[in-house]
């Protein structure tokens, strides 16, 4: 069914596949607000893979910086040993933990030391569907953003791994990716990303590594969840940074 919506909508990514994944959450989502009925699933949890444990070292790494470099960056998608790894360090130790099907466009970064240790990890996936701050700071409207959010990516995730103290290491991570995001994100999806976005829960973190890595701060969100028709679920504050990947950012993100 999925496929054939996006058939008919000619819902694709720039390189010509179809938005399967995004197609199949849409369907869900409008199941769950009583606006569709679908019909019974095939398989039981066919969308939903199983995160496997994976047997890592926890020695501290206590190093320099200097001591450790140069770190290397491993993008994940096709190189499923590591992409378990990745899987499950985020679904054990961020406090959000992970859910192990990635809807929509996403990068994923494990990255390693010299001695070739685990040191964290990083997920790019879908930018925010309306920020204030943010498409206040863009010069969006309404149109102009759904015709461009596809070139924003949102850090969803940035994980150091607890027994790393490595001073410096967490704005080293954020800099080393962005110098790699957009041509990876070009040889997967066939277009680049001109902004990328972060929100930090300001109840857990002072965003110190985001700051230190030049991200811009443009605001905060309401504390309102997106999923709240009502408006009476509270969510925490979050600070919102943005780092853009190009000069010309604004002519980009609203072009007609």
């Amino acid at each position: 069914m999925s496929k054939e919506i996006c058939k008919l909508w000619d819902w694709k990514r720039p390189n010509g596949q179809l938005k399967d994944i995004a197609c199949r959450s849409m369907l869900r989502k409008l199941q769950d607000l009583g606006l569709i009925i679908l019909p019974k699933p095939l398989h039981a949890g066919h969308y939903q893979r199983k995160i496997r444990e994976v047997p890592h070292s926890t020695e501290p790494v206590r190093d320099p910086l200097s001591a450790i470099r140069p770190i290397r960056l491993v993008e994940t998608h096709s190189r499923p040993e590591q992409d378990n790894l990745f899987c499950h360090l985020l679904h054990r130790y961020h406090y959000l933990g992970l859910q192990a099907t990635f809807v929509g466009e996403n990068i994923r970064y494990l990255a390693y030391d010299v001695y070739n240790r685990p040191l964290g990890c990083l997920l790019f996936g879908s930018a925010a569907w309306k920020t204030g701050a943010r498409d206040a700071y863009i010069g969006w409207d309404v149109r102009t953003r759904e015709r461009n959010l596809p070139l924003l990516t949102n850090n969803t995730r940035f994980l150091i791994l607890p027994w790393v103290q490595v001073k410096c290491l967490a704005s080293h991570l954020l800099s080393l990716s962005l110098k790699e995001l957009n041509q990876d994100w070009e040889d997967r999806y066939g277009h680049t990303i001109s902004l990328v976005e972060t929100f930090v829960d300001t109840t857990r973190f002072r965003g110190t590594c985001y700051r230190a890595a030049n991200w811009i701060h443009v605001g905060q969100t309401t504390g309102r969840s997106r999923q709240d028709r009502n408006r009476k679920m509270k969510v925490p504050v979050k600070d919102i940074y943005l780092y853009p990947l190009r000069s010309d950012f604004r002519k980009k993100l609203c072009a007609a």
